[in-house]
C-alpha cells in the first residue's frame, strides 16, 4: 500500500512534507515525486527532476535556461504522467496525491488521468472551487479545495492538508475491500438528463433485468466524453444513447458540449447502439447573462438559477438530424434510431414551455432524408418518457445483442 506524491519540492516543499508525515502517521508507505524546477528540494525525493523531465524528453538545464515557465509546466505534466503510469504497472503504488496552484494542478492531475478508473486520486488545489474541466477530464480524480492558497503552513492548510492525508490514507486501505456483486455482467452505456430521466431509469431497469449491468453518463459534455472513451476501450458491449443533447450545444456553443467526435466511438468499434432524441430542444447555457447576445430574442426557460435552457429551432434541428443520421450511417455494427414524434424531453411536451411541433418535424424530415437504409429508423407515436418507448428501445438493444 504506497501512495504517489507528487510536487514542486522547490516551491511547496514544507507543504509536501508536513503532507508526507501525515501519511507516514497513517500508515501509509509512499514514493515522492519531484516536479520543481527553480530552487533545490526541500527535501530528497525518490524520483528527481531529473528523471521527470527525462522522461518528457527534455534537458532540465537547458529548460531552466529558457525560463519559458509553461513549457517546464507542460513538460512536467508529461514526465509525471509516464512516470506514474510505469510505477503503477509495476504494482509500487496505488493511488496518487498531489497538492497545488495551477501550475502543481496540470501537473499533479496529469499523472492522476494516466491511471486507470479507480485508481484513488486526490488534488488538493487552490482551483478546486472553479472551472476543473481541464484538470479532471474524463477520469475519477477527486478535487479538494485548499481554501487558502498552499503557500508555508497556517491552522486553515493544516487542517486541510491532514484531511487529505487521511482521506488518501482510506482510499488506497479501500482498494483491498471486497467489490459488490455483479462485477462481471457485461456492461450498457446509457445517457441520460434530468428532461430524459424516466426513459433512461426504465430503459436501464429493463437491460438490467436481462443480465446487463448500466453504466448511465450525465449528458453534460463530460458524461458523453467519458462514456465515449469507455466505448473506445472496449469496455462497454453495448450503448443506450437516448440523450443526444451534447450535440446541440457543439452546434449552438453551449456549455454541455462533448466535441465534434461525440457518438463515433461506437460506430468505430462495430457496438451495438440505440440512438434517440433526448433534449435536442435545448442548448444549455449558464446564468442568464452568460447567453450569447446573438440570441437575445429566442425563447428560455430557466433550469435555475445557474442553467440556462435555450430552444432549439428548425434549422439548427435540421443540422442536427443531419449530423445524427450520417454518424449512424457509419457504423459498423447493428444501429438503430428511435425517433419519438410526441417529443424529445420533459419541456417538448403538448402545453410544454418547449412543445414546437414545426421544430421537431425539422429533425424528423432531416433524419429520413439523410439516413442510410442499413440503419433502423423507428418512429414511434409515443413521447421520449412514455415507459413504451423505453420499453422499446431497451428490446431493441437486448435483440442486437442476441437476448430476445
Amino acid at each position: 500500500m504506497a501512495v504517489l506524491l507528487i510536487g514542486t519540492l522547490d516551491t511547496k516543499g514544507i507543504e509536501f512534507q508536513y503532507v508526507r508525515d501525515a501519511l507516514r502517521a497513517a500508515g501509509v508507505d509512499m514514493l515522492v515525486l519531484d516536479a520543481g524546477i527553480l530552487r533545490p528540494p526541500a527535501f530528497p525525493p525518490d524520483v528527481p527532476r531529473e528523471q521527470v523531465f527525462a522522461a518528457a524528453g527534455e534537458d532540465l538545464d537547458a529548460l531552466r535556461k529558457s525560463g519559458d515557465r509553461g513549457r517546464a509546466v507542460e513538460a512536467a505534466a508529461r514526465g509525471a504522467a509516464r512516470i506514474a503510469q510505469e510505477l503503477y504497472l509495476q504494482g509500487r503504488v496505488d493511488g496518487v496525491l498531489s497538492l497545488g496552484g495551477s501550475a502543481g494542478t496540470a501537473i499533479g492531475t496529469a499523472a492522476m488521468r494516466a491511471l486507470p478508473f479507480g485508481v484513488p486520486k486526490l488534488m488538493v488545489s487552490t482551483m478546486a472551487s472553479g472551472q476543473v474541466r481541464p484538470y479532471v477530464g474524463q477520469s475519477d480524480v477527486c478535487m479538494m479545495y485548499s481554501v487558502v492558497d498552499i503557500s508555508g503552513l497556517n491552522r486553515i492548510n493544516r487542517r486541510v492538508l491532514a484531511n487529505a492525508a487521511a482521506a488518501m490514507a482510506g482510499m488506497v486501505r479501500g482498494m483491498s475491500a471486497p467489490t459488490t456483486d455483479g462485477d462481471d455482467r457485461p456492461m450498457i452505456a446509457a445517457t441520460m438528463f434530468g428532461v430524459t430521466t424516466p426513459c433512461v431509469d426504465a430503459a436501464r431497469v429493463h437491460v438490467e433485468r436481462a443480465g446487463y449491468e448500466t453504466l448511465v453518463f450525465h449528458a453534460t459534455g463530460t458524461g458523453g466524453l467519458t462514456m465515449e472513451k469507455f466505448i473506445a476501450e472496449g469496455q462497454i458491449v453495448g450503448v443506450l444513447d437516448l440523450t443526444t443533447t451534447e450535440l446541440a450545444d457543439e452546434l449552438a456553443g453551449g456549455v454541455f458540449s462533448a466535441g465534434r467526435d461525440r457518438m463515433t466511438a461506437a460506430a468505430l468499434r462495430g457496438v451495438p447502439q440505440v440512438i434517440s432524441l433526448g433534449a435536442l430542444d435545448m442548448v444549455n447555457f449558464g446564468s442568464p447573462d452568460s447567453v450569447p447576445e446573438k440570441y437575445r430574442g429566442r425563447l428560455f426557460h430557466a433550469h435555475n438559477s445557474s442553467v440556462t435552457l435555450m430552444r432549439t429551432t428548425p434549422e439548427e434541428n435540421d443540422q442536427l438530424g443531419k449530423e445524427i443520421a450520417h454518424k449512424a450511417s457509419a457504423a459498423r455494427g447493428p444501429t438503430a434510431v428511435l425517433v419519438p414524434l410526441r417529443g424529445v424531453s420533459a419541456l417538448d411536451r403538448e402545453g410544454g414551455v418547449f412543445w414546437n411541433p414545426k421544430a421537431d418535424a425539422a429533425l424528423f424530415q432531416s433524419l429520413r432524408n439523410w439516413m442510410s437504409p442499413d440503419v433502423e429508423l423507428v418512429e414511434l407515436d409515443l413521447h421520449i418518457n412514455d415507459p413504451v418507448f423505453a420499453e422499446a428501445a431497451a428490446e431493441k438493444l437486448l435483440r442486437f445483442l442476441g437476448r430476445d
